[in-house]
């Protein structure tokens, strides 16, 4: 069975987890404290989860969850990843990470700052637009009516649609929005930004996304339990 490496244990980063085992993925997850503090969270995750250093969750998963706060995405390993599809759940929150000009004038993205981290990783946008107490609770059958839709972004084919494979297995469709040039689509303060929508809504809060200003009144984070 496929092991997903998660380095981050936040909200998100829990979630995911437990929204993988229930498919049947192993899991190893990581914080920035150390293995030791994540004993209870991997208690509670069951026999398939344990719990690890950054650099052993990405060099064991065969698909990477990078859940970290975008100030600290430089001390993501690197070449434990190269090679394998990165899923970025990031989003920019300026009251957390600082003002980054990039970002604020809209001339770069989250992930393709992640991207240009891990060169020879094939960086995807992925639950980043989604409460985190939602990704367990909200999943629901493929063809169920008003099944909740969630986007994802690549500069690689094959990671984007290893994302929508995920989705769909944790029971949410999938809109492309393009390469991660385009990711800002589905980050805070625009449309799409964490609530509950199809797919034909959610192609719709794409297209009626703009360029949002940093001194914007603050959205909730999507980590928020």
């Amino acid at each position: 069975m496929t092991t997903i490496g998660i380095i981050g244990a936040g909200n998100i980063g829990s979630q995911v987890a437990r929204a993988a085992i229930e498919q049947g993925y192993d899991v190893v997850i990581s914080n920035s404290r150390g293995p030791e503090t994540l004993a209870d969270l991997v208690a509670d995750l069951g026999p398939k989860a344990r719990a690890a250093t950054a650099e052993e969750a990405g060099e064991a998963g065969e698909i990477v969850v990078v859940t970290v706060p975008l100030k600290n995405y430089e001390q993501v390993p690197v070449e434990p990843l190269a090679g394998k599809v990165v899923i970025d759940t990031n989003n920019y929150y300026f009251e957390r990470d600082g003002r980054i000009a990039a970002l604020d004038n809209g001339i770069d993205t989250v992930s393709q700052m992640l991207q240009r981290h891990l060169p020879d990783s094939k960086v995807a946008k992925g639950f980043n637009h989604i409460m985190a107490k939602d990704i367990t609770t909200d999943g629901t059958p493929a063809g169920t009516e008003g099944r909740r839709a969630l986007a994802t972004s690549s500069d690689f084919e094959e990671a984007a649609e290893l994302v929508q494979r995920l989705y769909d297995e944790m029971g949410f469709d999938t809109v492309n929005v393009g390469p991660l040039s385009e990711s800002w689509r589905v980050e805070r303060d625009q449309p799409a930004y964490v609530v509950s929508q199809t797919r034909s809504e959610l192609v719709e809060n794409l297209a009626k996304a703009t360029r949002a200003s940093a001194t914007a009144a603050p959205a909730p984070h999507a980590d928020e339990a």
